[in-house]
């Protein structure tokens, strides 16, 4: 079957986070940012494209039914059995249906690990540049540390493990939970198989639980390799896998997550905090249409979406020469590095989101250290948006 990933989907008047939530809390914040009906809006990490045929035919059959009543993902039958499934299919991996845990979202289960596994005060290590939010839930939600152990960049892009810099953050005591992103974003990294076993290895040596983020997992170029944690290390009993369709198949605004903790004491533990959390019919019947109905769209929205990326690579190889970009192995996201134009942090920004009128998400937020003059840039979209809003900040650089 052949879908349609061109199509530009209006999605103003529909609650969307990026069209309609976003210049209502820019403005509540008093953020320095104009939004107008010509604004291009690249800074959340959901997709602009239709769900899948059997997510619509899915969620066409809840509504049908006129009651939205309380839900048990238990009381569907396909809801463990289809991530069981999906597992053992992709990835080769045999997940234990008694290990899986609902959750409502990735960042709910990461926020209430880190408070499951730690006390207040205590350290949370995560690596530099990484998802912004980690930052906010340790430091403003669960009340602890962040204890960076910032990545190495190579200078064009790549980033590596800062052995030394990562085993001594391990080293520290009050260091409790390991938050990592796998693939990682902002800088689109699919961890090796090399590096996931050594940083498990330092984590367990020194006592650290390892909460492994693998919400973008499926995302990934052509010929490139996830390696989902539960699959290579042996010794489980300090690892908690996140993952979900949340991101894979656009279906955010559901809440489709899980949590997976084979160690059994491990789970209790998580599960005391956590405590049952109950889906909504949609999430259920989205999570299942997706992992059991869904692999041919998710295939063909990768291909797009690496035909998106060599486009944008291309583009700023001979159109933005100063511009650094490394072409991600994962995600949909660039992580833009405009030092080489030898402007402000404020400068950077304002050409593009005032003068360019192109809303991304500055540096900063996921790097307070080095981020400045970086920019995360979602792909998420037809392709002609992604020309369009290249076209505009070209104009503005170069």
């Amino acid at each position: 079957m052949e879908y349609n990933f061109d199509k530009i989907v209006n999605r103003k008047g529909t609650y969307a986070a990026k069209y309609d939530g976003f210049p209502i809390m820019a403005a509540k914040q008093g953020l320095d940012i104009t939004i107008n009906d010509e604004t291009i809006p690249m800074m959340v990490a959901d997709m602009d494209f239709e769900c899948s045929p059997a997510i619509q035919k899915a969620m066409h059959r809840v509504a049908d039914c006129g009651i939205y009543g309380y839900t048990m993902f238990l009381a569907g039958e396909r809801y463990i059995a289809s991530i069981v499934d999906w597992y053992k299919r992709r990835y080769d991996t045999v997940v234990n249906p008694e290990h899986v845990v609902y959750s409502p979202g990735s960042v709910v289960a990461v926020n209430h690990a880190i408070r499951a596994f730690s006390n207040v005060g205590d350290g949370i290590l995560i690596c530099r540049p990484v998802y912004g939010h980690f930052t906010g839930m340790i430091e403003t939600e669960t009340y602890r540390k962040v204890v960076a152990s910032n990545l190495i960049n190579d200078g064009n892009g790549y980033y590596s493990i800062d052995w030394n810099d990562f085993e001594e953050k391990c080293a520290n005591p009050t260091t409790r939970v390991f938050v990592f992103c796998s693939p990682a974003n902002p800088i689109g990294r699919v961890w090796t198989k090399e590096e996931i076993l050594k940083m498990a290895e330092i984590c367990k040596k020194h006592n650290v639980i390892f909460v492994s983020d693998e919400i973008h997992s499926d995302i990934l170029r052509a010929g490139v390799k996830h390696h989902t944690i539960i699959n290579i290390v042996e010794d489980l009993s300090n690892i908690v896998l996140v993952s979900g369709t949340n991101k894979s198949f656009n279906v955010a605004g559901l809440h489709c997550s899980n949590v997976i903790i084979p160690d059994d004491s491990l789970r209790g533990i998580f599960m005391k905090d956590f405590g049952m959390k109950l889906p909504n019919p949609y999430s259920v019947a989205a999570s299942i249409a997706a992992y059991d109905e869904s692999e041919e769209w998710l295939n063909g929205l990768n291909k797009y979406l690496d035909e998106v990326i060599d486009w944008a690579m291309d583009f700023v190889k001979n159109n933005m020469p100063r511009l650094k970009v490394w072409r991600p192995e994962g995600t949909y996201m660039l992580w833009l590095d405009f030092r080489g134009y030898g402007l402000t942090d404020k400068e950077v920004h304002d050409k593009i989101y005032k003068d360019a009128n192109v809303i991304l998400q500055d540096g900063l937020v996921h790097d307070p250290q080095n981020g400045e003059c970086f920019q995360r840039m979602c792909l998420g979209c037809p392709k002609s948006v992604v020309e369009e809003a290249f076209n505009r900040i070209k104009n503005q650089f170069e």
